[in-house]
């Protein structure tokens, strides 16, 4: 009997031994698994930036519009002609912006070359910035010329330029928000259908109901973001306009639209668009403290809309980590190029939420903000 029982204790305990050493060998491979995927997830996300960037806009389009559908619903309208009314709304106004401003922008970007060469020109002439510079750079291509004196000069030319580069990338760029408008048509049309099918999706009643409360808050706090910021972000487009009409610049009111769509971008928009007014006064009014007053005025402008009018708009529980903002815009810059600085910040707020919302992940929901200390009120 003894020898019988210690056979069945072997029995037993081999199984034990292997699923040990089986669970043993996947804690070793985890972390390693675990980076390759991250690394394969980026890529993707970098190799299908073209397809990932209009379907993230186009979501985050539907939960702004999500509410406004209902109400047109609660007066008997279907889904199906609300979204037609917001996707032509939306043409209408896109195409109208192209329509006005293709001649100023196309005079823009045709004079853009000749802009930079004039701005080198200025700094390297006699009494410019980089007069230092050109002057070291021609002594020692005098020193050199001694040496190679049978070097055979060869003059490369371009055929693609500054203008044919931007001209090329619009078809491109009119296709995705061709493709972002007819998702979101087709999304918002589905009406309640992505609510619809994750409550029915989860098992037990309490989930349902936070998964509902989750999407309810998306949609009124991402509605409420991105409305008031549209709306602040136009109100200093006009007042950038009007500063550099009073300037003298041309093209005033092609600054004011870029100070409108840079103003999306937290910290760099702001810098990038006073950096291009100041450049845009410095060939055109002849003076260095002229642009630096015209560099001023903008970033005095942008300083006011975040420091005191977007605070005071925008609510307080919008509040997130300052770095984690930054780090967001850099990352989405680097992976998305442009438009990934714009849908940066749309997309951490839904992260945030969800955090927020789910208990699981109040960790992360207390790294992302909610402490005065340590963040900033969501500005663009």
């Amino acid at each position: 009997m003894e020898l019988v029982s210690m056979e069945n204790e072997t029995e037993k305990t081999a199984p034990d031994s292997e699923f040990s050493s089986h669970a043993a060998s996947w804690k070793r491979l985890e972390i390693p698994i675990i980076g390759i995927f991250c690394l394969l997830m980026l890529q993707a996300m970098i190799a299908a930036s073209d397809f990932l960037v209009p379907v993230i806009t186009a979501f985050l389009g539907y939960f702004v519009l999500n509410r406004p559908r209902r109400w047109l619903g609660q007066l008997g309208i279907p889904p199906v002609i609300s979204a037609a009314l917001f996707t032509t709304i939306l043409t209408l106004l896109i195409v109208v912006l192209l329509v006005q401003l293709s001649s100023p922008a196309a005079q823009f970007i045709e004079d853009l070359p000749s802009l930079m060469a004039e701005i080198q020109e200025k700094l390297a002439s006699a009494g410019g910035a980089l007069e230092a510079i050109n002057e070291a750079s021609e002594a020692a291509e005098e020193m050199m010329s001694d040496k190679a004196a049978e070097t055979v000069a060869v003059e490369v030319v371009s055929d693609t330029g500054i203008v044919a580069t931007i001209f090329s990338m619009a078809p491109g760029f009119l296709s995705r928000i061709m493709f972002a408008l007819v998702l979101l048509f087709f999304l918002v049309a589905s009406g309640d259908m992505f609510l619809t099918k994750t409550v029915q999706s989860l098992n037990k009643f309490s989930d349902k109901k936070k998964a509902v409360e989750v999407l309810h808050t998306i949609e009124d706090r991402l509605g409420y973001y991105l409305g008031g910021i549209a709306i602040i972000n136009a109100g200093l487009g006009v007042a950038v306009a009007v500063a550099m009409t009073l300037w003298g610049l041309p093209s005033a009111i092609i600054l004011g639209f870029m100070a409108f769509g840079l103003n999306f971008v937290p910290f760099v928009g702001g810098l990038i668009g006073a950096m291009i007014a100041a450049a845009v006064a410095f060939v055109s009014l002849d003076g260095t403290w002229t642009a630096m007053g015209v560099f001023a005025t903008y970033i005095m402008l942008t300083s006011i809309e975040g420091q005191f009018i977007t605070p005071l708009a925008i609510s307080r529980r919008m509040r997130l980590n300052t770095t984690v903002v930054f780090l967001s815009v850099a990352f989405f810059a680097w992976i998305w190029s442009v438009m990934g600085m714009v849908v940066a910040l749309p997309v951490l707020i839904v992260v945030k939420i969800v955090c927020d919302e789910t208990g699981t992940f109040q960790t992360l929901a207390r790294f992302l903000g909610d402490n005065d200390r340590a963040s900033t009120a969501v500005e663009s």
